[in-house]
């Protein structure tokens, strides 16, 4: 695989958004923003979001979503690399955030569902009503992890629901392109799950003791991070420590992708033919760019 370097300098970047001009639109998380990366590398800042700005998505007004998880990391410098660790006790929890590229304006949606705090928003991907599903990562404690879960909510700050809750560590999240299926990559377990959906908004119930469906445990010690699905229905999930992009079939089947960080966290596809693969290599501060041999699915919302 041919892998380009497009940029470089970023503070731990995740969340990116291919746009239509060519552009790529990222998190910077340590950097508490968004940032436009252009085609030549050039860097722009889109919007300072404090917090920890984890994930980003175009929704169907054209804005950018935002999983703030409110800067549930303290940042560790491992031998020039930049890694994420303990939760500061500073940390209260996080949001979903919207920023209206026309006017600039940044808005808080969600802190809470149904007077709960939400811990540490993470991933988010819309379907085709225009709703939002994303994962809640939870975060670490002196005694232990707070739990996260998956939710739904409106875009429109109306309503917000929790699917799923007692996750051990729920990261990236995405839809089958029939949207049937809710995928989720939990990191400390490095396991794809699988889950049903019953209707807009609605996970199908758990299958006996277990939440959902296990797609498959990945082997050895590694962690799992966020994700775009294949026009396919592969399910392409950035690796930790073995450092790269695993496709997953909802077979079971897997096959690996290696990129020159021990700490990738994202891809998203673009392109005339979405076979443009975009991927953060964030314990390097960089975005690479390759051509992936297959074509991404197309989101529902774009920019």
């Amino acid at each position: 695989m041919d892998i380009q370097l497009v940029a470089e300098g970023l503070e731990f970047p995740e969340g990116p958004i291919a746009m239509a001009d060519g552009s790529v639109i990222l998190t910077e998380i340590k950097g508490q923003r968004l940032t436009r990366v252009k085609p030549d590398g050039a860097k722009e800042t889109v919007v300072e979001t404090g917090g920890g700005p984890n994930g980003a998505a175009i929704g169907p007004d054209g804005a950018i979503y935002i999983t703030n998880n409110g800067g549930s990391f303290e940042w560790l410098d491992v031998g020039g690399l930049t890694i994420p660790g303990p939760t500061p006790a500073s940390h209260t929890g996080g949001a979903i955030q919207r920023f209206d590229l026309k006017s600039d304006k940044l808005t808080t949606l969600y802190e809470a569902c149904e007077g709960k705090r939400l811990v540490g928003p993470n991933d988010l991907v819309f379907d085709k009503a225009g709703g939002i599903w994303f994962s809640d990562h939870g975060c670490s404690t002196p005694d232990g992890r707070k739990f996260g879960g998956i939710y739904y909510a409106k875009p429109d700050g109306s309503a917000i629901s929790r699917q799923r809750d007692h996750l051990i560590s729920p990261n990236g999240i995405g839809l089958s392109p029939d949207e049937k299926v809710v995928y989720l990559a939990d990191t400390q377990l490095a396991r794809l799950w699988a889950f049903d959906v019953a209707g807009p908004g609605e996970l199908a119930p758990p299958p006996g003791f277990a939440p959902g469906r296990v797609i498959c445990n990945l082997p050895d010690f590694c962690y799992l991070d966020s994700l775009a699905v294949e026009a396919s229905g592969k399910v392409c999930v950035a690796t930790i420590i073995n450092g790269g992009v695993t496709a997953f079939d909802p077979s079971g089947t897997t096959e690996h992708f290696a990129f020159p960080d021990l700490v990738c966290t994202n891809i998203c596809f673009g392109g005339g033919d979405m076979m443009d693969a975009w991927i953060t290599a964030s314990s390097t501060g960089k975005l690479y760019k390759c051509r992936w041999p297959r074509p991404g699915l197309k989101l529902n919302f774009n920019a």
